[in-house]
């Protein structure tokens, strides 16, 4: 049985996160750690298990086998840097880090201490993003060209984060590392890595559209990647309804995700086979369990993980380098 410590329940997820471990078979909440006394009280209550303020004492516990954490942020390289002192093994809510400095630091302790380390980037586990990953792997839409993405919702719109709910700090710069785009575009920001590898250059448009909170609530980036490939992402809390598409080009065909809840394919590659224009996939790749189950079982069993300490250092990065671009005004190179 894996002994887990939540160390925060500050992100609107972590009570989800927590129910996860609570009703996982091998896996069981041992304690809590949290520095705002009412977010203690209440996970305290709801889960049946003892809340601390001193983080020591947690990650220090010998019944303590590893973390989940949920914090601001911000918050994430001092908690992850105690619990890996104590080679408590670590899950973790995206972004890593707020800037790749400190992510650096994370991958060379993670490294160093052999603990296993997951961090939540969900979307790398569906079907449509492994079948899209195979076709690009297979070259069946030849080099790629462009590929683009939406993500989008109305959280500034209908002012989703308040006090009274603990929520509004992801209106707060200096606990969220950034708005919209930091925290809503680490998905497709991330697969837009996944899919075309290491970037060269980025620009960006980064605006605070709507008054709702003193931060990023709209913008757009474009990527150059070493591959020659162009990444468009546009990522808002200002939009009040719209599909969330990804689509990308190739020399050889097409493939794309999320206008009507079908996946499509083009490529030449498939002429052979009788196959003429675009399809829509059906026959998908089964879906990988879900990040902490993949870290439990990595913990418990030795099985792999798909998701490495290096690619949320790699997100980090594109996201810090997009928010300098913006401030810069100048493209920024990797």
């Amino acid at each position: 049985m894996l002994r887990i410590a939540m160390l925060s329940f500050a992100h609107v997820h972590a009570n989800g996160y927590a129910q996860h471990v609570a009703n996982h078979p091998e896996a069981k909440i041992e304690c809590i750690w949290e520095d705002d006394p009412g977010r203690a009280k209440t996970a305290s209550e709801r889960f049946h298990v003892p809340a601390y303020s001193d983080l020591e004492q947690v990650v220090s516990n010998p019944n303590v086998d590893a973390v989940v954490i949920n914090s601001y942020t911000s918050q994430h390289p001092e908690l992850m840097k105690a619990a890996i002192q104590y080679k408590k093994h670590i899950f973790t809510e995206k972004a890593l880090t707020v800037t790749t400095s400190e992510a650096d630091e994370i991958v060379e302790a993670v490294h160093r201490s052999g603990i296993k380390f997951m961090i939540s980037l969900p979307t790398r586990v569906n079907p449509e993003a492994l079948f899209m990953k195979n076709v690009l792997d297979k070259g069946w839409i030849g080099k790629i060209t462009l590929m683009r993405a939406r993500v989008a919702h109305s959280a500034s719109l209908e002012k989703w984060f308040k006090v009274e709910e603990g929520t509004a700090w992801f209106g707060d710069e200096k606990l969220a590392g950034g708005g919209a785009l930091f925290d809503l575009g680490c998905h497709t920001v991330d697969r837009m890595r996944w899919y075309l590898g290491e970037p060269r250059r980025v620009v960006s448009m980064i605006q605070q559209f709507s008054d709702a909170y003193a931060i990023d609530d709209n913008s757009a980036i474009v990527v150059e990647f070493k591959n020659g490939a162009l990444g468009i992402l546009d990522t808002s809390w200002v939009h009040r309804a719209g599909p969330n598409p990804i689509e990308i080009y190739g020399t050889e065909g097409f493939v794309g995700s999320g206008f009507d809840g079908r996946l499509v394919l083009n490529s030449t590659q498939l002429l052979p086979e009788g196959i003429k224009g675009s399809i829509h996939p059906t026959d998908l790749p089964a879906a990988l369990p879900m990040p902490m189950d993949q870290w439990i079982s990595a913990i418990l069993h030795g099985t792999p993980m798909t998701i490495t300490v290096e690619d949320g250092r790699n997100l980090t990065e594109l996201l810090e380098k997009s928010y300098q671009a913006a401030r810069t005004k100048c493209e920024v190179a990797f």
